[in-house]
């Protein structure tokens, strides 16, 4: 097997869909199903199966696409090996980062990383901080920004702390909150729990939820326009004044607060861009970008 069919099987093992696998490759869907094809010739098996939407793997297709998958980590150690005994930073770096680090500062800081060493390309996905957890224990990612605490006994380093905090287009006072439209958005368990619990701790009954979006910047934008209030953290809603904004806090009167880190492995520091990289986000205020 080339390189070319490791990436054709990862891909088409991703995202169990031939239109998709053939976007991400960059091929026709004819081409890409001729290649499968010249695969299944050579093997004498058949790899895929396919189904009314997407495909599925045969047990044998499973086995090579699974061979596939660690023979493409493979190749990316051996590159980022050779690129480190060049004694300069360059290759690619693989960066994780949480739905709302990725948006509002990951564009600065790759572009300053970037200007400081031009060399350097990124592979930088986002989700949900559960994700980037997953993605940093697996190896998958060289570096990953969380938000929320996760057990980690390896290298972390604390990049700001925030405060949650009930933001609404209107003057409300807490005892008015059950009875007023809140806009509530898909986010991590972790999140949820610290949302919920706080909310329970204090009333009995359940909010008063009227619209349910998928992003959090859809929700701010929901209450940026008066259509109800939502409890998010600081940083996204910190930018306008118009709005109203508490603090969330404990019964001991202390802010509720949602810290970010910076998850990386020891063992990756052997890595010049790796290194660089770390050494490059402690010289910022995070924070303040």
């Amino acid at each position: 097997m080339k390189l070319q069919d490791w990436e054709m099987l990862n891909a088409l093992y991703v995202t169990e869909n031939i239109t998709q696998a053939a976007k991400r490759l960059f091929l026709s869907q004819p081409t890409l199903t001729s290649r499968v094809r010249s695969l299944e010739d050579y093997y004498g098996v058949k790899l895929i199966i396919r189904k009314q939407r997407g495909i599925t793997f045969t047990p044998e297709g499973e086995v090579l696409a699974r061979h596939a998958r660690k023979m493409l980590h493979e190749q990316t150690k051996i590159e980022e090996r050779l690129n480190n005994m060049k004694e300069q930073v360059a290759g690619t770096l693989r960066v994780g980062a949480s739905n709302f680090f990725a948006l509002n500062k990951m564009p600065k800081l790759l572009r300053l990383f970037k200007q400081k060493y031009p060399n350097v390309e990124f592979q930088v996905v986002t989700g949900w901080s559960s994700e980037m957890y997953r993605r940093i224990l697996n190896h998958d990612v060289h570096i990953s920004f969380i938000k929320g605490d996760y057990s980690w006994k390896d290298n972390k380093e604390l990049l700001y702390e925030e405060e949650l905090c009930m933001a609404s287009p209107w003057e409300f006072t807490w005892d008015m909150l059950p009875d007023l439209p809140r806009i509530d958005y898909n986010t991590d368990e972790k999140m949820r729990h610290i949302v919920d619990n706080w909310w329970y701790n204090n009333y009995k009954q359940h909010p008063n939820i009227n619209i349910q979006v998928n992003q959090v910047e859809t929700c701010k934008e929901m209450v940026i326009n008066g259509l109800g209030y939502a409890i998010l953290a600081n940083l996204v809603v910190r930018p306008y004044p118009n709005l109203v904004i508490k603090p969330l806090t404990l019964p001991s009167g202390e802010a509720i607060t949602r810290k970010t880190w910076m998850y990386y492995h020891e063992d990756s520091l052997q890595l010049n861009i790796v290194e660089a990289f770390v050494h490059f986000i402690r010289t910022l205020d995070v924070k303040a970008l």
